[in-house]
């Protein structure tokens, strides 16, 4: 039986959530939800749903909702994500939340705490290692292809340059936020490293801006460049960009993870995999292209994933993106930048909690 699902933000990317909620078979869009009744309004219209101005309002007229999907912005993309996702919390709702799970930590901890004291799921629109080039990878990871990791390379930023920019933010939300690069886009990133190399236990990090960008007075932190180390002793790097300069080779995001027997290259998110063997093992580099060249085909296949996993009743531990998975990447992301303040100090993360 389809999950009944409502959405709680309708602008640009809640609408993509509705969509792949309303053409997805295990879901029935049954409601959307927007302060702004206007927004709301077309929504439902557009949609065939009901439509709904607060969120506790949605909850009372829907009492056999079975998910409640999040996807309102705020500052540094991240602001209005909290009280939606308690007060859906509060009433034993699943949850959907889209990146990143907040742009405070602490809001972050809290969210991911009280579902666990709930027992109802909590999950993340990490979208990015949704594609069959992340599944390849990470099969050929756990078959042991790879043998023992020891490095991953990561870069992911959008293509741009000083021709290009136009000056500093307008928009109150990201104008004055020296790290919105960082809270608002590096989960991503994160996360991707973290589905095929394990817990990061170690970061440094170094943060910075062209100097087009200080000229102008843009305050924007719109590089970042981090070393980390992982659990299982493979180290990493990021580099990630904000437009600053154009994209180069493996396209606006790629990673290379590197065994002892084998590496693995993704390119373009969700276009190409190559699998490179050690030499002398009598096998050939072998690489696959999906034919997918559009990126926003990871919405569909994250968010069908969530629905699978909560119709199925999937341990909540193994619930795949999950706020924890979330949550981690963030610990990532403010350790950076407490290395960076520090001049680069090494910074070991905050601990997750435990699984229950």
């Amino acid at each position: 039986m389809p999950l009944k699902v409502g959405v709680v933000g309708l602008a640009g990317i809640g609408n993509r959530h509705a969509q792949c909620h309303k053409e997805d078979p295990l879901a029935e869009l049954v409601a959307v939800c927007d302060i702004l009744p206007d927004r709301a309004d077309q929504a439902a219209q557009k949609y065939g749903v009901r439509p709904y101005h607060s969120l506790q309002e949605m909850l009372a007229g829907e009492p056999d909702l079975d998910v409640v999907d999040v996807t309102t912005g705020g500052d540094e993309n991240g602001s209005w994500h909290f009280s939606p996702v308690m007060l859906a919390l509060e009433h034993r709702r699943n949850v959907l939340v889209e990146k990143p799970l907040s742009n405070d930590i602490a809001e972050a901890r809290r969210m991911v705490a009280r579902a666990d004291e709930q027992g109802v799921y909590l999950g993340c629109n990490l979208n990015h290692y949704f594609t069959p080039p992340a599944e390849l990878a990470k099969q050929r990871i756990q078959a042991g292809e790879l043998g023992e990791l020891r490095w991953c390379l990561m870069k992911m930023g959008f293509s741009g340059g000083e021709q290009g920019y136009h000056g500093p933010a307008q928009d109150p939300r990201y104008r004055d936020f020296p790290y919105f690069h960082a809270k608002a886009f590096l989960t991503h990133p994160f996360s991707v490293m973290r589905y095929l190399c394990g817990d990061m236990t170690h970061v440094q990090a170094f943060f910075g801006r062209p100097g087009f960008r200080q000229r102008a007075g843009d305050v924007l932190l719109s590089q970042t460049s981090i070393h980390t180390r992982f659990a299982n002793d493979c180290t990493g790097y990021l580099l990630s960009t904000r437009g600053d300069t154009p994209v180069g080779m493996g396209g606006w995001w790629s990673i290379e993870v590197g065994g002892t027997r084998g590496t693995v290259c993704i390119e373009n998110c969700i276009e190409k995999l190559t699998f490179w063997p050690e030499p002398g093992s009598g096998k050939e580099p072998a690489v696959t292209s999906t034919g997918i060249t559009d990126f926003e085909q990871t919405f569909p296949r994250r968010l069908h994933a969530f629905l699978e996993d909560v119709g199925n009743h999937v341990e909540r531990r193994r619930l795949r993106a999950s706020g924890r998975d979330a949550l981690a990447a963030l610990e990532y992301t403010w350790a950076a930048m407490e290395s960076h303040e520090q001049g680069g100090r090494l910074v070991l993360p905050h601990a997750l909690p435990p699984l229950r």
